[in-house]
């Protein structure tokens, strides 16, 4: 399947959507949005990172802010930074890309993070034809880098996130909340309202037991 211009959806939404399903839905169908400390210091990191302009460092060309774009998975964004290393081998001169995300906060278990970097290596394949195996995110809490290989599993992974994306924009239906350990460092829990919807507890009770005197 190969998406049109009008189709592409913001690369960043996977990362939305690999994290919570609803904060996805929030955010690119009923255009929520509310920052908090983690988000504004998340926010100040990248535009730093993209306020830079191209340099070259020996073997490796560092372009910032490059756009991207797959209209095989229907995707449009930015990388914050992409490393091109030169290669040498019997085929000559080559330059390979090399993503860099950067994270205001820590690595993750889960593969949220991973899943928009390795989006990011599928985007510069397609689009420069050549082969990106390896990307890495740059946290700044730890100033830590932890590199990342696009093997199949991840690769996969990131596809269907990719579908589950579209779909749900397609269905413009917001699923209901899942109350997790997430939900707390999130910056529209106030909006989701996660444990008042999850356990059930109509809207209109919720908003009469508010406005009760104590």
């Amino acid at each position: 399947m190969s998406y049109t211009e009008d189709d592409l959806l913001p690369l960043s939404g996977l990362q939305h959507l690999a994290f919570c399903e609803r904060q996805c839905a929030l955010i690119h169908i009923e255009q929520a949005w509310a920052e908090n400390l983690y988000t504004a210091e998340g926010r100040v990191l990248h535009e730093r990172v993209h306020e830079a302009d191209q340099t070259t460092r020996g073997e490796i060309r560092i372009e910032y802010s490059m756009p991207l774009r797959s209209l095989r998975l229907g995707l449009i964004g930015k990388a914050d930074v992409v490393e091109f290393h030169r290669i040498r081998d019997s085929n000559g001169d080559r330059w390979r890309p090399f993503p860099v995300e950067y994270k205001r906060g820590r690595p993750k278990k889960a593969d949220v993070d991973r899943v928009q970097l390795c989006a990011q290596a599928l985007c510069l394949e397609e689009m420069l034809g050549v082969e990106v195996p390896s990307g890495a995110l740059f946290y700044g809490k730890t100033r830590h880098r932890e590199d990342v290989d696009f093997d199949a599993r991840l690769r996969s992974e990131t596809e269907e996130t990719a579908k589950r994306f579209h779909a749900l924009i397609e269905a413009r239906v917001t699923p209901r909340p899942v109350y997790g350990k997430q939900c707390d460092t999130c910056s529209l829990k106030d909006l989701c309202l996660p444990k008042t919807v999850q356990t059930g507890r109509s809207v209109d009770r919720y908003l009469k037991n508010a406005m009760v005197e104590p």
